[in-house]
């Protein structure tokens, strides 16, 4: 009797859910055949594969709902941890097949070579800037060997955002400033000069560059590099043309070669103060930190920066791009374009070198007497890092560098570095120690006008430079001469009561 009433009960119960039961065999009779149809599909036209859409089936998921409710209303009660979902993993590509060496049928045995990998970039972009209302200058990085013994070209294409006007297209004139001094990497500057002006202040545009290897590296392959060197809007244009045609901001402009190692901050404030004298208050100091610039340096720095004399750029990703020294004549070429059209005069120079005229004269006077030059250079006086008077002694902690190191290097007969200053508008690009690319004419004689002290090694010494006290005018240390030259000294007072005018005493306790 108990039997026939379980059998009527399973019956009533199969009876009332026949509608789901039928349900649930269509979809499971609908899975089974998609299934075993995937397997005859190839596998490049899904990208999931029948075992995973089995494992899927058999794996057992809480109810979406319940999950989310959890999540949405009470995200303090912790969920279980469930695995992310598998995925087929997609397979590496399969390396490229190896061409083997082979035998000729003239019996030559034809050696294969199978090249992997790149050594270097074709181009690393820095900047660009306009040059005028036809003209850019493209700074960056390129393979020093592609340069040196393959024939790399350049073209240069303004695409206008003006849809009805056609791209423009020159060939661009590349030029390698660094004088051969590249390592892996070697400074380019791509001048574009359009022949007729591009772009205008109701549309903006773009400039690409088109970087060819014509073979370099492989002469099986003409590679070409397309990059977008630089982005205009119409505003862009206006805020141009406007330093364009404004007179220059500054009489004066320091354009500062890559700082790098473990600098002094007293030094660097020496300095800093003695050339903010010397050039006036229409002057502006742009420093490159290289990695030269720690907390010290820049506690220094940042008196002058509110001021509004001092900008500083870090580019110490640059060191991820093997260049000589620090890629100095890319920072160099990229300050110039930069701030062409900002600055009557351009200085280049270091933080070792200072920079003195005579005290009948002024750097004004100096600069208007050479103002039918577009470059000058000036002469060096090499000074002794650790030579210092007697009469110092026991004091010569509370002298500037500059005020106590006063041993002048007067070996004759031996050619030394000279530094330089331009009129910025008329160079299109340059070097460390002079440019090569100007328009108009260069002096080297600046004898008795202009000249630099240079202390060399004394920038990044903690310890007192004073290690040899002198009592004479005139000495020979490790076969070189050196005579007392008191022109720095005897200006030393003058310059720190002009840093204490300007930003008080902010920096008295600066260290070594």
């Amino acid at each position: 009797m108990s039997k026939e009433k379980e059998r009527r009960m399973f019956v009533g119960v199969v009876w009332n859910c026949a509608a789901e039961l039928k349900l649930l065999l269509t979809v499971l009779l609908f899975l089974c055949s998609l299934i075993t149809l995937l397997h005859y599909i190839p596998s490049r036209l899904i990208s999931f594969s029948p075992i995973d859409l089995g494992s899927c089936i058999s794996t057992p998921a809480a109810p979406l709902h319940f999950v989310s409710h959890l999540n949405a209303t009470n995200s303090s009660i912790p969920s279980a941890t469930t695995p992310p979902p598998t995925s087929a993993a997609t397979p590496p590509p399969e390396p490229p097949s190896l061409e083997k060496d082979r035998l000729l049928q003239n019996g030559v045995v034809k050696r294969a070579f199978n090249p992997f990998g790149s050594a270097a970039y074709n181009f690393i972009l820095m900047s660009a800037y306009r040059g005028g209302y036809n003209t850019f200058a493209v700074m960056g990085l390129g393979s020093k060997p592609l340069h040196l013994y393959g024939k790399p070209s350049y073209r240069c294409e303004w695409v206008s955002s003006h849809k009805q006007k056609n791209p423009i297209s020159v060939v661009g004139h590349k030029i390698l400033p660094d004088w051969g001094y590249g390592r892996v990497y070697t400074v380019l500057v791509i001048n574009c000069t359009f022949p007729v002006p591009v772009g205008n202040g109701e549309t903006g545009g773009k400039l690409l560059v088109h970087a060819t290897t014509n073979g370099g590296g492989d002469t099986n392959f003409n590679t070409t590099d397309t990059f977008e060197a630089l982005s205009e809007t119409g505003q862009d244009f206006v805020n141009f043309t406007s330093v364009y045609e404004a007179p220059p901001k500054y009489d004066f402009f320091y354009c500062g070669s890559s700082l790098y190692g473990n600098l002094s901050p007293q030094r660097v404030r020496e300095w800093l103060a003695f050339h903010v004298r010397l050039f006036g208050e229409k002057s502006h100091f742009v420093i490159h930190d290289a990695g030269g610039v720690h907390e010290g340096v820049m506690e220094v720095l940042k008196p002058w920066m509110d001021k509004g004399y001092v900008t500083l750029q870090d580019i110490r990703d640059q060191e991820r791009f093997d260049g000589y020294y620090h890629n100095q004549f890319l920072i160099v070429n990229d300050c110039l374009q930069r701030y062409k059209f900002q600055a009557k005069w351009m200085f280049f120079f270091d933080v070792d070198e200072y920079i003195f005229v005579p005290k009948k004269s002024t750097i004004k006077s100096v600069v208007k007497s050479l103002s039918d030059f577009t470059q000058f250079t000036i002469e060096q006086m090499p000074m002794s890092n650790k030579l210092c008077l007697e009469e110092d002694r026991g004091k010569s902690y509370r002298k500037w560098g500059f005020e106590k190191l006063v041993y002048k290097d007067v070996k004759t007969g031996i050619r030394r570095d000279r530094k330089y200053a331009v009129q910025p508008r008329n160079v299109i690009a340059n070097g460390v120690h002079m440019s090569q690319n100007t328009v108009g004419k260069t002096t080297h004689k600046t004898e008795g006008r202009i000249k630099y002290f240079h202390y060399h090694g004394t920038i990044a010494e903690h310890r007192e430079p004073c290690r040899q006290l002198v009592n004479t005018t005139a000495i020979t240390v490790d076969g070189i001469p050196y005579n007392v030259d008191t022109t720095m000294r005897d200006v030393a007072a003058t310059v720190k009561r002009f840093e204490l005018k300007m930003i008080g005493t902010t920096l008295q306790r600066t260290r070594q």
